[in-house]
């Protein structure tokens, strides 16, 4: 891969932190994003609670934004989901659309910099 090519890449790439919820509903979200997006993670690594529960937990996985394999449709969630994306303002824009296609979607908070945005999102069922 060339230099040129790693660095849309790391542009297309959305890093997405998942919280404030049960295991089964970081999975339905996720479950929404490997249909669309390619992932570091495999669809079949399901979200659990740690060994000792407590504290929050917070899931974490990459997509890459460059092309959508399927738009998906709606899914059901148990409670609100609260999502973190981080990545190019491009590659986060297409994300956001993209869970709207399966969840309602309501932005919380953005933080902007130079070449990268970070948007939190509030996801329920519509």
């Amino acid at each position: 891969m060339t230099s040129a090519e790693q660095s849309a890449h790391a542009a297309a790439t959305v890093v997405v932190e998942l919280s404030g919820s049960a295991p089964a509903d970081a999975h339905a979200v996720f479950g929404v994003l490997h249909t669309a997006y390619a992932s570091d993670r495999s669809p079949d690594d399901v979200p659990r609670e740690p060994d000792g529960g407590g504290g929050t937990t917070v899931w974490t996985a990459a997509f890459d934004t460059t092309d959508v394999r399927e738009q998906p449709g709606p899914v059901a969630l148990g409670a609100p989901v609260t999502a973190v994306l981080q990545g190019g303002y491009q590659a986060v824009d297409g994300l956001r659309v993209t869970l709207s296609s399966a969840f309602a979607v309501n932005v919380v908070g953005t933080s902007s910099g130079d070449q990268e945005q970070e948007v939190q999102l509030r996801l329920a069922s519509r």
